[in-house]
């Protein structure tokens, strides 16, 4: 696990068990809008202040982001409307040029690149998803797929054949005819994810791409992108203001406000151990059974103690199994991946978890995330 500061008056924490090169790296990126960005970037050193900038007819759109993102990994970009959050995103795609700093891609520093590179990165490398849909109207879902296969030179047999695929990877199987206009929203939305997936990019951009659904159509293609991940394991920068949305799917959370990462950690760790007073004020009202594992609350097992016939994953989320648990009358056995019992999960721990106040909860607060 591996801990860096960012030389903004906030502490930005990366954390990751995984020992592979970073598919994504950003060391200092800036973006800052207005005519003055450079000559003020220059003046100050690099150290900007949001306030100065503003008077001199700038405004900061992202403020020394430093961090990377590992293979498979998914890590949500969140804060408030006007956070930065997708002048980031944007900034990392290249789709927005930063004013300073480096952005690598597999080890390729995307800003030097010139447009014929960056092109090919793009057919290539990633995909993206958007909140808008974007699809062709005059074309049927298996051609809105197959669209992008075609401008990067595949045989219409091919690309159509990629895109046949893909409706059924995303639960379309039997509407491939279908034009936009005959979709729900969230269908229209699977299409999109199709399509960008349909290029099998290594890398995945969305930009709050559920935003524009209701809510039992976000449950669901929440729930379908928690299965595409688990099936493709892509690396996925996702962008939201939804922090439950981003509780749910992400792998790490970044929070930013004015353009700065003001902390950037697991779930668990970010609402549990808040490294500044705004994210302590963004998390204070997240229940802890939403972050907590049950490996957080596990006894060591006691062979002389009788315990119920249920199991539970040592990293199933408490809320989860919590009823369960409460059910079963006696201890319940935890077990790991390969099903071997770690530990035992008594009632009045869950209780103490779900009913009892944050500071009843400090010891489980205390004990460090994965």
């Amino acid at each position: 696990m591996s801990t860096e500061e960012s030389t903004t008056p906030s502490t930005q924490t990366t954390t990751s068990a995984n020992s592979t090169q970073p598919v994504i790296r950003c060391e200092s990126v800036y973006k800052i809008f207005g005519d003055n960005a450079k000559r003020m970037m220059r003046e100050t050193g690099g150290v900007v202040d949001a306030g100065k900038f503003e008077e001199a007819g700038c405004i900061v759109g992202v403020n020394n982001a430093s961090f990377e993102v590992y293979p498979g990994e998914l890590l949500i970009i969140m804060g408030l409307s006007g956070s930065g959050k997708s002048t980031l995103l944007r900034c990392i795609s290249r789709l927005t040029d930063a004013t300073a700093g480096e952005i690598f891609i597999e080890g390729q520093d995307i800003l030097t690149m010139k447009n014929k590179q960056l092109i090919e990165l793009r057919r290539s490398k990633m995909g993206m998803v958007f909140q808008s849909f974007a699809l062709l109207p005059h074309k049927t879902v298996l051609e809105n797929i197959a669209f992008p296969l075609q401008v990067k030179g595949e045989s219409t047999k091919d690309s159509i054949e990629r895109a046949k695929q893909m409706t059924e990877l995303v639960g379309l199987a039997g509407r491939e005819n279908y034009f936009p206009r005959q979709l729900s929203g969230g269908q229209q939305q699977r299409v999109g994810i199709a399509r960008s997936l349909a290029i099998e990019p290594d890398i995945w951009f969305l930009d709050e791409p559920f935003s524009a659904l209701d809510p039992l159509i976000r449950k669901e293609m929440q729930d379908e992108f928690l299965r595409l991940q688990g099936v493709l394991s892509k690396t996925i920068l996702f962008v939201t203001h939804d922090f439950d949305e981003a509780l749910r799917l992400a792998d790490r959370i970044a929070i930013m406000k004015d353009g700065v990462i003001e902390q950037l950690d697991t779930p668990a760790n970010i609402v549990l151990n808040p490294a500044t007073e705004y994210v302590r004020k963004f998390t204070e009202e997240v229940p802890r059974e939403k972050v907590l594992r049950i490996d957080t609350v596990m006894d060591p097992v006691d062979p002389a103690e009788s315990v119920s016939d249920l199991k539970v994953p040592q990293d199933a989320l408490i809320a989860t199994v919590a009823e369960s648990v409460l059910n079963a009358g006696k201890p319940v056995s935890v077990v790991n991946d390969n099903g071997q019992i770690v530990g035992t999960v008594h009632a009045t721990k869950v209780i103490k978890i779900l009913f009892g106040s944050r500071s009843d909860n400090q010891t489980s607060d205390q004990v460090e995330q994965p």
